[in-house]
């Protein structure tokens, strides 16, 4: 799947991409899953709970949860896998300074060992964006953390005090993919 904007689909006359989340447990989310096969759900684990993940341009299939806007994305979401979410609120006046800094972003994290998918979603409701990528383990993003890259993409970010654009701290969710088999 190559890097497309929303604005490059709508430009191509294509529909907007979404991205739905809800949480519950594991039966249940399986149960889901089962109950809407034809659509690729993605089941995932993490210390606090268990989370179902999918994209459509359809509506959402989820009594709750939430919905994003796929704003940036490049790779397939894979069945197998290490997701990590960064969840990153932002006030009304950050929301497009924050969009063109990640249009801008030079793709080098694509090249990255163990990459799987970037997504970059932007809340239907709310104010916290999430900046999701897949890697085939923890370690590859570990891996990643402490790459040049990395570096070069995030500089300057540890040093600069929050502006008035993020009320409140970003924070970090991880997952592991639920395999299918077990």
């Amino acid at each position: 799947m190559s890097s497309c904007t929303m604005e490059e689909r709508d430009a191509k006359g294509e529909s907007s991409m979404n991205a739905y989340m809800t949480i519950g447990t594991q039966d249940f989310l399986k149960k889901l899953q089962e109950k809407h096969e034809e659509i690729p759900i993605y089941l995932m684990n993490s210390t606090s709970g268990s989370l179902a993940y999918y994209e459509s341009e359809e509506k959402n299939i989820f009594s709750s949860g939430k919905a994003y806007d796929i704003v940036l994305e490049s790779g397939q979401m894979e069945e197998k896998g290490y997701v990590v979410m960064n969840n990153i609120p932002v006030t009304d006046e950050g929301r497009k300074p924050l969009e063109e800094r990640f249009r801008e972003r030079k793709g080098t994290i694509e090249q990255t060992p163990g990459f799987q998918a970037f997504r970059f979603l932007r809340p239907q409701k709310g104010n916290t964006y999430v900046v999701l990528t897949q890697w085939a383990s923890a370690n590859d993003f570990e891996n990643w953390k402490n790459s040049d890259q990395f570096k070069k993409a995030h500089k300057g970010q540890q040093k600069v005090k929050p502006t008035a654009y993020f009320p409140d701290k970003p924070f970090v969710t991880t997952y592991h993919m639920e395999n299918p088999e077990d």
